[in-house]
């Protein structure tokens, strides 16, 4: 028998019924004395602690800087909040966007800063 590549199978997955895929499962628990549904939630914690820092951050205004027209305008344009709740934010400082990605944060955070302004990523 050939063996099949890992693409193969998937494939051919992709081709069963729920019911036939159940039964791959229930063969391969038996024949392996493995239970792969087991395996990836296993998997999951490993990946979860194998990151170095959050997956989600806060991107914290600090300060506004010396072009704060640019920032307000920036931090509407980013919440999609009215013009005052934006002032409000520019002169005050606070969280413009809570739990972000980190790289959607640092993108944010690159922007900002190209309008003058200080951002903090907690």
């Amino acid at each position: 028998m050939a063996k099949l590549s890992a693409k193969e199978i998937i494939d051919s997955l992709k081709e069963m019924t729920l019911l036939e895929i159940k039964e791959v499962v229930d063969l391969m628990k038996e024949e392996f004395g493995v239970d792969p549904s087991a395996v990836a939630v296993a998997a999951a914690p490993a990946a979860e602690a194998a990151n170095e820092g959050p997956s989600a951050v806060d991107v914290v205004l600090a300060s506004a800087g010396a072009n704060k027209i640019a920032v307000i305008k920036l931090i509407k344009e980013v919440t999609g909040l009215g013009l005052g709740e934006s002032k409000a934010i520019a002169d005050n400082g606070g969280v413009i966007k809570e739990k972000v990605a980190t790289a959607d944060a640092e993108e944010l955070k690159a922007k900002f800063e190209e309008a003058g302004a200080t951002i903090e990523l907690k």
